[in-house]
């Protein structure tokens, strides 16, 4: 059994907020912030917040 990766969502801002996208799977809203890398792992649903541009962004590299 294979366990899919957490879903990765690049943001602008250092600061986020995570809901689980509501529905069944949802959790209680939480406030993020990112870290000196920029990103930053919701606790609930482990979806990860990458800033974007920033230095964990590879896309800006």
């Amino acid at each position: 059994m294979s366990v899919d990766a957490p879903e990765i969502k690049i943001v602008a801002t250092r600061k986020v907020s995570c809901d689980g996208d509501e529905g069944p799977l949802g959790h209680p809203r939480v406030f993020l912030t990112m870290d000196e890398e920029g990103k930053v792992e919701c606790p609930y649903c482990d979806r990860l917040y990458i800033l974007q541009g920033g230095p964990s962004d590879k896309d800006s590299k």
